[in-house]
């Protein structure tokens, strides 16, 4: 039996007929609806019997589904194995449902629709196709700037088509009503602009706009954007923004466009969503590569035909933002395995036939970049979640021309298996050092160390091959070393001649890492210990 979880089921239903009825019809099982307070006793013996899914119903009306409640969490996972999300419109935010559940879970992945989502979003931050035109809608400029430099990287045009608009005619210097203008981000607004221009990118902004009288709101007229005169509120683009902004997508080969038209009283608005979404069906058909964000671009590319067009669509726009931003987001990080990391190995190391050291936690890389340099008969790769740490490293590594290190900012809980399984080699040595524990916050610790991880590197780990763990806090190398031995599926074992609680004395690399030389300095012990893929120690591929 699986378990559903409907909080963010499709509306999109034929007419008077159930959910449960609906998806016991298309997947031809049982189907049970249930309330969440009664989640306990539909996982009986007997409940089993009855059905095959059993269907939990809007959880997310429960405030304990928004606060991410640890028993909520567990009570939702009874019964669960293998935890499927398949809603990643919610990953930007800690909900029980998709993150919480995780903790309780032997395996988490990702659903075919979330995994194609992640992957159509990767694909909309690059710059394959040129040109790329952003159409950007919407306001608070404020929320939006590291995302808008994102933009400015990728893109050969920012086309600004909602209230952002005035921030961005102010700080180009034009004459806008300051009732138009929020004076507390001018500062962003300009930073934007001047980022813009030292990328040679093309700033849009409307050139008119139809406008109401304030005093007669029927009224409607269009006037020059630099040009408003006072008693008049814009409430839509006007025929010559519209022109200028159809010309130059003709000539994009692919396009984002994220956030609404949106001005004054949108109700009044005449259609200049509607003659950017005709646009852009249009050119869809012609080959453009296009995304469309926010609900109500969606609903208006919809509109244009009873087809979903063949684009990318994205109608919770919030997800989008932050990953534009570039934040990690929750409901992926949750996830053991996310989406499928490209790398090509051969512009990464110089001979992707040599064995592969991995160090997850790399932090800023001097343990790992000082092997690479003894090492040239291995390949070394650093595994960060911490983007300025590894691009600190990155530029070390161009520095060094070093061709046999590399560092990936990642979250290697959920990338791992992805990555390393794609790497031509052997996986020899896996070190984890030194990780962060939270004791302030025992419910936060599973995240230290997850069994899927574990589990991960057991699968891929060569024959003879070796896991270094250390750490300065003993606890947390017990915690380390337990569950190695707990998930390792029975192919880890201690290495050489460590029994019960014994460390390693020494180092047996002969490198240490920056907070290794830290805590010994000032005299504190660390806790190391190596475990081995092979009961047969005197085969191994890297000896210290």
């Amino acid at each position: 039996m699986c378990k559903l979880l409907e909080s963010f089921l499709g509306k999109n239903l034929p007419e008077k007929l159930s959910r449960s009825d609906y998806l016991t019809s298309v997947l031809q099982l049982k189907v049970l609806p249930v309330q969440c307070s009664s989640i306990s006793m539909m996982s009986t013996k007997e409940c089993f019997e009855k059905v095959d899914i059993l269907l939990l119903q809007n959880l997310s009306e429960f405030k304990e589904e928004v606060a991410n409640c640890s028993k909520f969490s567990k009570l939702l996972s009874l019964g669960v194995d293998i935890f499927v999300n398949d809603s990643f419109s919610q990953s930007h935010r800690i909900l029980a449902s998709t993150v919480g559940i995780t903790r309780f879970c032997c395996t988490c992945i990702a659903g075919f629709s979330f995994q194609e989502s992640l992957c159509q979003l990767k694909e909309a931050a690059q710059t394959k196709r040129q040109p790329y035109v952003a159409i950007i809608g919407g306001g608070n400029l404020l929320d939006k700037v590291s995302a808008l430099h994102l933009l400015a990287s990728t893109c050969s045009a920012l086309v600004f088509v909602g209230m952002m608009s005035f921030q961005i005619m102010h700080a180009l210097g034009l004459p806008v009503s300051s009732r138009l203008v929020n004076h507390s981000v001018c500062k962003e607004a300009a930073d934007v602009f001047q980022f813009s221009l030292d990328k040679s990118v093309q700033i849009v902004y409307p050139k008119d706009f139809w406008c109401k009288n304030v005093d007669t709101s029927k009224k409607m007229e269009i006037f020059a954007s630099h040009d408003i005169p006072d008693g008049w509120l814009p409430v839509d683009l006007g025929p010559t923004s519209l022109d200028e902004i159809n010309a130059l997508l003709m000539k994009s080969k692919k396009i984002i466009w994220i956030g609404p038209v949106k001005f004054f009283n949108s109700s009044q608005s005449t259609g200049g969503a509607s003659i950017l979404a005709r646009k852009l069906y249009d050119l869809i058909q012609s080959d453009c590569d296009v995304t469309v964000v926010g609900t109500t671009a969606c609903k208006s590319l919809m509109q244009e035909s009873s087809t979903l067009p063949a684009c990318n669509v994205f109608e919770n726009a919030s997800v989008v933002w932050d990953f534009l931003k570039g934040k990690q987001l929750p409901g992926v990080l949750a996830l053991d395995r996310a989406y499928p990391y490209k790398i090509n190995w051969d512009a990464v190391f110089c001979d992707i036939a040599l064995p592969l050291v991995v160090d997850i936690g790399s932090g800023n890389g001097m343990f790992l970049l000082e092997m690479a340099r003894r090492r040239k008969d291995l390949n070394f790769l650093g595994l960060e979640i911490n983007e300025k740490l590894v691009k600190r490293c990155l530029h070390s590594v161009c520095q060094l021309e070093m061709r046999n290190g590399h560092f990936i900012a990642t979250n290697a809980t959920s990338t791992f298996r992805s990555i390393v399984s794609s790497y031509p080699g052997e996986l020899v040595l896996v070190s984890i050092q030194c990780p962060n524990p939270d004791f302030n916050k025992p419910e936060h610790r599973w995240r230290m160390l997850q069994r899927s991880l574990v589990e991960a590197v057991a699968d891929l780990l060569a024959a003879n091959g070796k896991v270094f763990l250390q750490s300065d806090v003993e606890a947390v190398a017990l915690r380390m070393k337990e569950a190695f031995l707990l998930y390792g599926k029975g192919k880890l074992s201690v290495f050489q001649d460590q029994v019960g609680e014994g460390w390693l004395s020494e180092n047996p690399f002969g490198v240490r890492s920056d907070w290794e030389r830290h805590v010994l300095d000032r005299g504190d012990p660390m806790f190391r210990i190596m475990l081995s893929n092979s009961t047969t120690v005197n085969e191994a591929h890297l000896e210290p």
